[in-house]
């Protein structure tokens, strides 16, 4: 008699069509995977949920309308038995540690490799976690023991924009360089100028200058 192997069925959601369209060329021609169906927003999921049983549901962060911690957070109360990897763009530890803390059972970020992405979707569908091995780190130029910067009260993150600001980046930039997002790098030099008790932006280049940050 001959054996069958169940397939891995997943729904995408994600409300940029390249993306999806992307996605779904990568994993069409995968013997063992089948594209249950895709969602463009949080509510279609839930919407799709209530007549598919997926093995895992690929879901985006940034959705309009509900977001995906909130359809992550009402499909682990509903549908408990399916798995869901969270997909971003944005390699940030608060994200990662919400991310487990709601119930996903993986992480991956939107520029990961075909191998990896495949890897994570079978280990989940197993019944693993799989989430990025450690933190994101950047190395610091900066001597986390100084004095100096101690008595500021910076965070190591404000520490190493300051150092980027040094060499005249823009937020736009560091937002790049250091995989965050836009509005927090702002956050944090919104944070830094605060505890420097600075101004405006010449003051803070005045300051890394005077001190020879």
């Amino acid at each position: 008699m001959e054996m069958t192997t169940e397939k891995l069925s997943v729904i995408i959601a994600d409300d940029h069509t390249l993306f999806i369209n992307g996605l779904s060329m990568l994993l069409q021609n995968e013997p063992d995977i089948e594209i249950m169906n895709i969602a463009a927003n949080g509510k279609e999921v839930l919407g799709l949920l209530h007549t598919h049983t997926p093995t895992l549901v690929l879901l985006d962060i940034n959705m309009p309308g509900i977001n995906g911690f909130e359809v992550l957070k009402r499909i682990k109360a509903y549908y408990p038995k399916i798995k869901v990897v969270m997909l971003s763009t944005y390699n940030e530890e608060h994200l990662i540690e919400k991310a487990k803390a709601t119930g996903a059972d993986g992480y991956l970020f939107k520029n990961t490799e075909k191998d990896e992405l495949l890897r994570v979707m079978r280990l989940v569908a197993q019944g693993q976690q799989c989430f990025p091995y450690k933190p994101p780190v950047v190395n610091s130029t900066f001597d986390d023991t100084d004095p100096f910067l101690k008595q500021f009260q910076l965070t190591k993150r404000e520490t190493e924009l300051l150092q980027f600001i040094k060499q005249d980046y823009t937020n736009q930039q560091m937002a790049n360089h250091l995989h965050l997002s836009i509005y927090t790098v702002e956050t944090h030099r919104k944070n830094i100028m605060q505890k420097l008790n600075l101004k405006n932006p010449v003051e803070l280049t005045k300051f890394i200058l005077q001190y020879n940050l």
